[in-house]
Protein backbone atom coordinates (compact mmCIF):
# COMPACT_ATOMS: atom_id res chain seq x y z
CA UNK A 1 0.00 0.00 0.00
CA UNK A 2 1.25 3.39 -1.26
CA UNK A 3 1.91 6.12 1.50
CA UNK A 4 0.44 9.49 1.43
CA UNK A 5 3.86 11.04 0.72
CA UNK A 6 3.79 8.98 -2.13
CA UNK A 7 0.72 10.07 -3.38
CA UNK A 8 1.00 13.93 -2.69
CA UNK A 9 4.84 13.86 -4.76
CA UNK A 10 3.07 11.97 -7.66
CA UNK A 11 0.03 14.68 -8.28
CA UNK A 12 1.88 17.76 -7.11
CA UNK A 13 3.50 18.37 -10.35
CA UNK A 14 -0.03 17.88 -12.37
CA UNK A 15 -1.08 20.66 -10.29
CA UNK A 16 1.54 22.60 -10.34
CA UNK A 17 1.16 22.41 -14.27
CA UNK A 18 -2.62 23.20 -14.05
CA UNK A 19 -1.96 26.65 -12.02
CA UNK A 20 1.02 27.44 -14.51
CA UNK A 21 -1.45 27.14 -17.59
CA UNK A 22 -4.15 29.17 -16.02
CA UNK A 23 -1.78 31.79 -14.74
CA UNK A 24 -0.60 31.73 -18.42
CA UNK A 25 -3.93 31.92 -20.35
CA UNK A 26 -5.53 34.29 -17.98
CA UNK A 27 -2.00 36.69 -18.78
CA UNK A 28 -2.88 36.66 -22.59
CA UNK A 29 -6.21 37.24 -22.31
CA UNK A 30 -5.34 40.41 -20.16
CA UNK A 31 -2.57 41.24 -22.82
CA UNK A 32 -5.74 41.09 -25.61
CA UNK A 33 -8.19 42.70 -23.52
CA UNK A 34 -5.32 45.68 -22.91
CA UNK A 35 -4.25 45.77 -26.43
CA UNK A 36 -8.01 45.68 -27.68
CA UNK A 37 -7.98 48.89 -25.10
CA UNK A 38 -5.42 50.74 -26.31
CA UNK A 39 -6.70 50.57 -29.83
CA UNK A 40 -10.32 51.59 -28.99
CA UNK A 41 -8.68 54.71 -27.19
CA UNK A 42 -6.93 55.44 -30.21
CA UNK A 43 -9.24 55.08 -32.28
CA UNK A 44 -11.73 57.60 -30.08
CA UNK A 45 -8.60 60.43 -30.41
CA UNK A 46 -8.70 60.42 -33.82
CA UNK A 47 -12.15 60.13 -34.32
CA UNK A 48 -12.58 63.30 -31.50
CA UNK A 49 -10.38 64.99 -33.78
CA UNK A 50 -11.88 64.41 -37.05
CA UNK A 51 -15.20 65.52 -35.76
CA UNK A 52 -13.06 68.95 -34.39
CA UNK A 53 -11.54 69.75 -37.90
CA UNK A 54 -14.99 69.05 -39.76
CA UNK A 55 -16.42 71.60 -37.49
CA UNK A 56 -13.92 73.66 -37.77
CA UNK A 57 -14.07 74.10 -41.18
CA UNK A 58 -15.82 76.95 -42.87
CA UNK A 59 -18.02 74.79 -45.35
CA UNK A 60 -19.68 73.52 -42.34
CA UNK A 61 -20.58 76.53 -40.47
CA UNK A 62 -24.40 77.76 -40.57
CA UNK A 63 -25.01 80.40 -42.52
CA UNK A 64 -27.13 83.59 -42.39
CA UNK A 65 -29.82 82.97 -39.72
CA UNK A 66 -33.18 85.60 -39.31
CA UNK A 67 -32.28 87.11 -35.44
CA UNK A 68 -35.81 87.51 -34.18
CA UNK A 69 -34.89 89.51 -30.89
CA UNK A 70 -32.26 91.69 -32.91
CA UNK A 71 -33.26 95.53 -32.61
CA UNK A 72 -33.41 97.38 -36.09
CA UNK A 73 -30.48 99.48 -37.00
CA UNK A 74 -32.44 101.48 -39.46
CA UNK A 75 -35.51 102.62 -40.97
CA UNK A 76 -36.99 103.93 -44.21
CA UNK A 77 -39.35 106.65 -44.31
CA UNK A 78 -42.75 106.36 -46.23
CA UNK A 79 -42.26 106.11 -49.86
CA UNK A 80 -44.48 107.10 -52.72
CA UNK A 81 -45.70 103.73 -53.35
CA UNK A 82 -48.23 103.31 -50.27
CA UNK A 83 -50.10 100.65 -51.40
CA UNK A 84 -47.46 98.25 -50.69
CA UNK A 85 -46.72 96.78 -47.38
CA UNK A 86 -43.25 97.00 -45.52
CA UNK A 87 -41.18 93.99 -43.86
CA UNK A 88 -38.03 94.60 -42.06
CA UNK A 89 -35.59 91.60 -41.11
CA UNK A 90 -32.30 91.27 -39.54
CA UNK A 91 -29.92 88.17 -40.01
CA UNK A 92 -26.70 87.38 -38.81
CA UNK A 93 -23.93 85.04 -39.10
CA UNK A 94 -21.83 83.09 -36.64
CA UNK A 95 -18.47 85.16 -38.24
CA UNK A 96 -19.88 88.64 -37.40
CA UNK A 97 -21.79 89.54 -40.20
CA UNK A 98 -24.96 91.14 -39.69
CA UNK A 99 -27.70 92.13 -42.79
CA UNK A 100 -30.89 94.48 -42.27
CA UNK A 101 -33.21 93.83 -45.29
CA UNK A 102 -36.50 95.44 -46.20
CA UNK A 103 -39.34 94.10 -48.30
CA UNK A 104 -41.92 96.02 -49.88
CA UNK A 105 -45.11 94.34 -51.38
CA UNK A 106 -48.30 92.68 -51.34
CA UNK A 107 -48.96 90.45 -48.93
CA UNK A 108 -49.02 86.68 -50.09
CA UNK A 109 -47.04 87.99 -53.11
CA UNK A 110 -43.38 88.41 -54.42
CA UNK A 111 -41.23 91.58 -53.10
CA UNK A 112 -41.69 94.85 -55.22
CA UNK A 113 -38.87 96.16 -53.95
CA UNK A 114 -35.87 95.37 -51.30
CA UNK A 115 -33.15 97.10 -50.05
CA UNK A 116 -30.31 95.40 -47.76
CA UNK A 117 -27.80 96.93 -45.53
CA UNK A 118 -25.18 94.04 -45.03
CA UNK A 119 -22.22 94.91 -42.49
CA UNK A 120 -19.61 92.11 -43.24
CA UNK A 121 -17.58 89.87 -40.27
CA UNK A 122 -15.42 86.94 -40.65
CA UNK A 123 -17.60 85.31 -43.24
CA UNK A 124 -17.06 88.17 -45.55
CA UNK A 125 -14.99 86.90 -48.71
CA UNK A 126 -13.29 89.44 -50.74
CA UNK A 127 -12.19 87.14 -53.71
CA UNK A 128 -16.54 87.00 -54.57
CA UNK A 129 -17.63 89.13 -57.14
CA UNK A 130 -19.26 92.18 -55.23
CA UNK A 131 -22.61 91.31 -57.20
CA UNK A 132 -22.46 87.66 -57.14
CA UNK A 133 -25.26 87.91 -54.20
CA UNK A 134 -27.28 90.51 -55.22
CA UNK A 135 -28.18 88.59 -59.24
CA UNK A 136 -28.88 85.41 -57.07
CA UNK A 137 -31.35 87.26 -54.91
CA UNK A 138 -32.88 89.35 -58.35
CA UNK A 139 -33.00 85.88 -59.63
CA UNK A 140 -34.81 84.38 -57.34
CA UNK A 141 -37.38 86.60 -57.28
CA UNK A 142 -38.23 86.67 -60.81
CA UNK A 143 -37.92 82.74 -60.79
CA UNK A 144 -35.42 82.76 -63.21
CA UNK A 145 -33.44 79.98 -64.56
CA UNK A 146 -30.29 79.11 -65.39
CA UNK A 147 -26.71 80.97 -63.74
CA UNK A 148 -28.01 84.20 -62.38
CA UNK A 149 -25.52 87.38 -63.51
CA UNK A 150 -26.27 90.69 -64.13
CA UNK A 151 -25.19 93.14 -66.86
CA UNK A 152 -24.30 97.12 -66.35
CA UNK A 153 -27.16 99.42 -66.61
CA UNK A 154 -25.78 102.90 -65.92
CA UNK A 155 -25.48 104.79 -62.55
CA UNK A 156 -27.75 106.89 -60.29
CA UNK A 157 -26.78 109.97 -57.85
CA UNK A 158 -27.65 109.54 -54.29
CA UNK A 159 -26.70 110.73 -50.74
CA UNK A 160 -24.35 107.79 -50.60
CA UNK A 161 -22.50 109.03 -53.95
CA UNK A 162 -22.76 107.81 -57.32
CA UNK A 163 -24.66 103.96 -57.36
CA UNK A 164 -24.00 101.15 -59.93
CA UNK A 165 -27.02 100.23 -61.63
CA UNK A 166 -27.62 96.77 -62.79
CA UNK A 167 -29.97 94.22 -64.58
CA UNK A 168 -30.38 90.70 -65.62
CA UNK A 169 -29.59 90.30 -69.33
CA UNK A 170 -32.20 90.13 -72.07
CA UNK A 171 -34.46 92.42 -69.82
CA UNK A 172 -33.63 95.93 -71.45
CA UNK A 173 -37.54 96.50 -72.14
CA UNK A 174 -38.62 98.65 -69.40
CA UNK A 175 -41.91 97.38 -68.77
CA UNK A 176 -40.14 94.16 -67.62
CA UNK A 177 -36.44 94.92 -66.37
CA UNK A 178 -35.95 94.86 -62.93
CA UNK A 179 -32.72 97.73 -61.51
CA UNK A 180 -30.77 96.68 -58.94
CA UNK A 181 -28.34 98.70 -57.70
CA UNK A 182 -24.93 97.80 -55.21
CA UNK A 183 -22.41 100.30 -53.08
CA UNK A 184 -19.68 98.99 -51.57
CA UNK A 185 -17.67 100.83 -48.41
CA UNK A 186 -14.20 100.61 -47.12
CA UNK A 187 -14.34 102.37 -43.86
CA UNK A 188 -16.51 101.57 -42.13
CA UNK A 189 -17.15 97.86 -44.17
CA UNK A 190 -20.45 98.13 -45.59
CA UNK A 191 -22.48 97.04 -48.43
CA UNK A 192 -25.81 98.64 -49.40
CA UNK A 193 -27.62 96.71 -52.37
CA UNK A 194 -31.07 95.70 -53.68
CA UNK A 195 -33.26 96.02 -56.29
CA UNK A 196 -36.71 97.34 -57.39
CA UNK A 197 -39.55 96.92 -60.04
CA UNK A 198 -41.52 100.03 -59.35
CA UNK A 199 -42.26 102.03 -62.03
CA UNK A 200 -43.62 101.51 -65.54
CA UNK A 201 -40.59 102.79 -67.46
CA UNK A 202 -36.98 103.09 -66.19
CA UNK A 203 -36.64 106.64 -65.32
CA UNK A 204 -39.82 106.02 -63.12
CA UNK A 205 -37.45 102.72 -61.53
CA UNK A 206 -34.57 104.85 -60.95
CA UNK A 207 -36.35 107.61 -59.14
CA UNK A 208 -37.85 104.74 -56.69
CA UNK A 209 -34.25 103.66 -56.14
CA UNK A 210 -33.13 107.26 -55.85
CA UNK A 211 -36.00 107.54 -53.22
CA UNK A 212 -35.61 104.74 -51.43
CA UNK A 213 -31.94 105.75 -50.62
CA UNK A 214 -33.04 108.85 -49.79
CA UNK A 215 -35.12 108.54 -46.76
CA UNK A 216 -32.65 105.64 -45.73
CA UNK A 217 -31.63 106.52 -42.48
CA UNK A 218 -29.57 104.94 -39.59
CA UNK A 219 -31.26 104.30 -35.82
CA UNK A 220 -28.51 102.96 -33.73
CA UNK A 221 -24.82 102.78 -35.23
CA UNK A 222 -23.96 100.15 -31.66
CA UNK A 223 -20.03 100.53 -31.01
CA UNK A 224 -19.83 101.72 -34.60
CA UNK A 225 -18.85 105.32 -34.63
CA UNK A 226 -17.69 105.55 -38.53
CA UNK A 227 -21.04 104.22 -39.32
CA UNK A 228 -23.25 106.93 -37.29
CA UNK A 229 -20.15 109.41 -39.23
CA UNK A 230 -21.07 108.14 -42.68
CA UNK A 231 -25.12 108.56 -42.59
CA UNK A 232 -24.36 112.25 -40.94
CA UNK A 233 -22.25 113.14 -43.78
CA UNK A 234 -25.19 111.68 -45.89
CA UNK A 235 -27.80 113.03 -44.95
CA UNK A 236 -25.87 116.50 -46.04
CA UNK A 237 -26.00 115.52 -49.20
CA UNK A 238 -29.83 114.29 -49.14
CA UNK A 239 -31.71 116.90 -51.51
CA UNK A 240 -35.16 114.74 -51.29
CA UNK A 241 -36.84 112.56 -53.96
CA UNK A 242 -37.47 113.34 -57.62
CA UNK A 243 -39.57 112.18 -60.18
CA UNK A 244 -39.49 110.33 -62.82
CA UNK A 245 -40.08 113.43 -65.55
CA UNK A 246 -37.22 115.44 -63.48
CA UNK A 247 -34.63 112.52 -63.90
CA UNK A 248 -31.92 113.68 -66.30
CA UNK A 249 -30.53 111.56 -68.78
CA UNK A 250 -26.77 111.90 -70.02
CA UNK A 251 -24.20 110.41 -70.79
CA UNK A 252 -23.46 108.80 -67.86
CA UNK A 253 -26.76 107.60 -66.53
CA UNK A 254 -28.67 106.54 -69.79
CA UNK A 255 -29.75 102.99 -68.67
CA UNK A 256 -29.61 102.20 -72.37
CA UNK A 257 -26.13 103.64 -73.61
CA UNK A 258 -24.17 100.58 -74.96
CA UNK A 259 -20.72 101.87 -73.73
CA UNK A 260 -22.06 100.96 -69.83
CA UNK A 261 -23.51 97.40 -70.76
CA UNK A 262 -21.29 94.50 -70.15
CA UNK A 263 -21.47 91.51 -67.84
CA UNK A 264 -21.05 92.07 -63.89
Amino acid sequence: MRSDSEYHSRIHPALTSFADECYATLARLIAYVGALALFVIVGAHFFDQWQFDTATEPADQPGFTLAQRSRPAFAVSSLDFLEESESYEVFRHPAGGRKDVFHWGQPGEKPAAELEIYRPGGEFDPTEPRAANLAVRMAAEASQEGPPELETAGVIDSKFGSMALLRRPGHADAARSCLGFIKQFDDPALQISGWSCQGATLAARRSAIGCMLDRLTLLASGNEPKLAELFARAELRRSGCRSAKTVSVDWVTDAENPHLRGSL
